[in-house]
């Protein structure tokens, strides 16, 4: 009974739920990322391409986006020889009747194919952890946003999601960002998605956390480690350049809010953290004409 207890209290404390929620978008990431991530290798995961655009696939119900079969989709545009672009990405909410994607080749497209497409998205009532890293995040900031209202006033636990966020980011930087365009035969575009990247994953974990937390010494001064401890894992340089704004971002908003002495400490933790910026990492022709001087 004794272990019943112990087992269902720790089951329900915020820290145990944060550590699940961060566990569980880990492992989501190391699926849908199981690449390195490699300098010099990257697309813009940001990228929409330009097309001729000639047919839209409109959605037939309302629901978030849970998951897009992408080999489905591959699979369809080779088959009906198309190029398809997927509008709403996963975590999105879809109203029926907005277009879930756009084909090109419009005279190829039936009824029955655009049935075929809608089956490569899985619609529901609620967001979940299938394919979507952000709504991990947003799960433990949502967590942290209560615990440093006004109302509970409770900074540990804001803390503790701050910390759970970077071990979030850190896996999430440690690996190759997703294609946004998939081809099959080489070389033949046919399907063209909107992915997470890390600067939009980062603004979502800290940047709610950042303003509303502009009157709290501890939590701030958290996220400028979280920040420093994130940078020190990766050596990409526009990693570097995303966390080294927010960090300036933290410490500029509690400025107005702050006195000097209450900002010492935060302009320390923020000067270790622009070193990355001051000594970026060398690449591609950077790091050859370095060499020869």
């Amino acid at each position: 009974m004794l272990f019943f207890i112990h087992h269902i209290s720790q089951a329900i404390s915020v820290n145990h739920i944060v550590d699940r929620i961060a566990s569980e978008t880990e492992a989501m990431i190391n699926e849908l990322m199981p690449w390195p991530h490699m300098l010099g290798l990257l697309g813009d995961a940001n990228l929409v391409k330009p097309g001729a655009w000639e047919a839209e696939v409109l959605s037939e119900s309302s629901g978030y986006v849970r998951l897009i079969d992408t080999e489905r989709l591959v699979a369809l545009a080779k088959s009906y020889r198309m190029e398809v672009l997927v509008l709403r990405r996963v975590g999105q909410f879809v109203p029926a009747g907005i277009p879930l994607l756009k084909v090109s080749k419009g005279s190829r497209l039936s009824a029955e194919n655009s049935a075929e497409y809608r089956s490569a998205f899985d619609l529901g009532p609620s967001r979940t952890l299938q394919q979507d890293v952000e709504f991990g995040v947003l799960q433990i900031v949502d967590i942290a946003l209560k615990a440093i209202s006004p109302a509970v006033n409770d900074p540990s636990t804001a803390i503790t999601c701050v910390d759970q966020l970077s071990r979030i980011l850190i896996r999430f930087a440690s690996r190759k960002p997703l294609e946004p365009t998939l081809y099959d035969p080489p070389g033949v575009s046919r399907v063209t998605i909107q992915w997470p990247t890390f600067e939009r994953l980062v603004d979502a974990a800290f940047e709610q956390i950042r303003l509303y937390s502009q009157t709290d010494v501890a939590v701030s001064l958290r996220m400028l480690r979280a920040l420093d401890d994130i940078a020190e894992t990766t050596t990409d340089s526009s990693y570097h350049r995303t966390l080294v704004e927010l960090g300036r971002r933290i410490v500029s908003g509690c400025a107005e809010r702050l006195g000097e002495g209450e900002l010492r400490d935060m302009r320390v933790r923020l000067a270790a953290l622009e070193r990355f910026m001051v000594f970026p990492p060398l690449e591609g022709k950077d790091k050859s004409a370095s060499a020869r001087t």
